[in-house]
C-alpha cells in the first residue's frame, strides 16, 4: 500500500514489451486476485529513446561504433558522462553519440569549477555589483531556478542543462561571486552532475550532504517576463524587432514599430493599408 503505484517507470521500448508482461500484467493478475488495491502499477511509463552510435546507427560490436562508457568516465568523468547523455536531446528521442558534444559539456562543468574558485562574497553590495546589476542577475536567476524545476519534473533535462549553462554564463562575468546568486546554482547541478556539486557545495562550508538541502525556490514575479519581443513585418515579411514592456497596448506598439528607422525605408513611396497588431508577439504592416 506504501510504495503502490510505482510513480515513474522509465524503460527502454525494445523492451517494452516483455517489460510490461513482467509487470503490467503481472499486477493486473494479482490486482484480480484482490492481493494488491491498485489496478495499475505506474502512475506514469516514459520509453527513453536509444543512444546511436557517431554514425547515427544502432551501436553494435560488429559495426565497430560502439562507446565504451569506462573511457568516457575514465578521461572525462562519470559527471561528464551524465550530464551529456542528458543533454543530447529529449529523453523519448534516440539521437546519435557526438564526442564534440561531450567536450563542450566538459567546458560546462569546468567553468562550474572555475565559479567556485572565484572570491565569494556575502551580498551583491559586497561583490561590488550595481543595484541594475543585481537586479537583473536576480531576475535571470529566479527565471533559471523555475525553468529548472519545471523541465527536471516534465523530464526535460537538456532544456533545463542549457538554461544553467546561460546562468553560469553571466556569473562567469562577475570577478567576485554573490552568495545568494552561486549557491542555487550549485543546488541545481546536484540531480545532474551530484559528484562535482558535492565538492562545490562542501567549499560553500557546508557539513551536510547538497541531497540534503532545500532545492532553491523561485519568486514567480521575479521569474515572469517583464519584456517581450516584437517583431515587425511589412507585408508579413520580417524586417526589424524591439523590446516592450509586457501588456503595451496595441496602439503603443503600432506606434513604437511606424517610428523604428528599419522600418522607415520600407515605408517610402507606399500606402499603409492596414496594421496588425498580435500584443506582445508582432506588428505586420500591411502595405500597398
Amino acid at each position: 500500500e506504501y510504495w503502490m503505484p510505482v510513480d515513474l517507470y522509465v524503460g527502454g521500448t525494445e523492451h517494452a514489451v516483455l517489460h510490461l508482461l513482467y509487470s503490467r500484467f503481472w499486477h493486473k493478475v494479482l490486482y484480480d486476485l484482490g492481493l494488491v488495491n491498485t489496478k495499475e502499477p505506474f502512475q506514469r511509463l516514459v520509453n527513453q529513446g536509444m543512444i546511436l552510435g557517431e554514425d547515427g546507427q544502432k551501436m553494435s560490436k560488429s559495426r565497430g561504433n560502439v562507446i565504451n562508457p569506462d573511457d568516457i568516465i575514465k578521461e572525462y568523468g562519470a559527471d561528464s558522462m551524465r550530464v551529456y547523455e542528458m543533454f543530447m536531446g529529449p529523453l523519448e528521442v534516440s539521437k546519435p553519440w557526438a564526442t564534440a558534444g561531450l567536450v563542450g559539456v566538459s567546458r560546462f562543468l569546468e567553468r562550474l569549477w572555475a565559479l567556485g574558485e572565484k572570491p565569494l562574497a556575502e551580498t551583491p553590495e559586497a561583490a561590488g555589483l550595481s543595484g541594475d546589476e543585481t537586479q537583473n542577475i536576480l531576475r535571470l536567476l529566479h527565471k533559471t531556478i523555475k525553468k529548472v524545476t519545471d523541465d527536471t519534473a516534465t523530464l526535460n533535462f537538456n532544456t533545463a542543462i542549457s538554461a544553467m549553462m546561460v546562468y553560469s554564463s553571466e556569473l562567469a562575468k562577475l570577478e567576485t561571486l554573490p552568495r545568494s546568486f552561486w549557491e542555487p546554482l550549485v543546488q541545481m547541478v546536484g540531480p545532474y552532475a551530484p559528484h562535482l556539486a558535492e565538492e562545490l557545495w562542501e567549499k560553500l562550508g557546508h557539513q551536510e550532504s547538497i541531497s540534503k538541502s532545500q532545492w532553491p525556490r523561485y519568486d514567480e514575479s521575479l521569474a515572469a517576463d517583464n519584456e517581450a519581443t516584437i517583431v515587425v513585418q511589412v507585408n508579413g515579411k520580417i524586417r526589424d524587432k524591439f523590446t516592450a514592456p509586457v501588456g503595451t497596448a496595441k496602439s503603443e506598439l503600432e506606434k513604437t514599430a511606424l517610428a523604428l528607422p528599419g522600418i522607415q525605408k520600407w515605408l517610402e513611396g507606399v500606402t499603409i493599408a492596414k496594421v496588425i497588431s498580435v500584443p506582445d508577439k508582432l506588428v505586420n504592416i500591411v502595405v500597398k
